[in-house]
């Protein structure tokens, strides 16, 4: 699973943000020949980026490349159910990233693209946000 080695700070602040803010960074296909883009926005948690990337890896039978472009640099914590108001903030829970509409988040390389699409398919089941399977310009 992915998460930071070190940083610089522990425990963050959520940044709650909504709305339909399109990405401006990782938009287009810049490694290999096909990719995986956000639709919509939404958080992606460590867990769910290994999943997808396990998902991919057995449907190209590891043949080909795959990168991921998305990392989970952010934390989340949480208090244990029951917990009685104040004695601060919780311990960390996990790390995730936000994703925002437009960013292209795995790309795939060496293969055909009917298995890259499928290999594509089984990992969009994996992500909380909708995605789509777009090539290199």
């Amino acid at each position: 699973m992915l998460l930071p080695k070190k940083m610089k700070y522990r425990k963050w602040q959520k940044r709650h943000t909504q709305g339909d803010r399109l990405a401006t960074q990782k938009t287009s296909v810049a490694f290999g020949s096909f990719g995986l883009k956000a639709i919509t926005e939404g958080w992606v948690t460590a867990r769910q980026i290994e999943a997808a990337r396990r998902a991919m890896t057995r449907a190209v039978k590891r043949g080909g490349k795959i990168w991921i472009r998305i990392f989970p640099d952010h934390p989340v914590t949480n208090h244990g159910s029951e917990t009685p108001m104040g004695k601060g903030k919780g311990a960390v829970d996990y790390y995730m990233t936000p994703v925002r509409a437009g960013t292209v988040m795995f790309e795939m390389d060496g293969i055909d693209e009917a298995t890259a699409a499928e290999a594509f398919r089984l990992a969009m089941h994996k992500l909380p946000v909708k995605t789509k399977v777009v090539t290199r310009m």
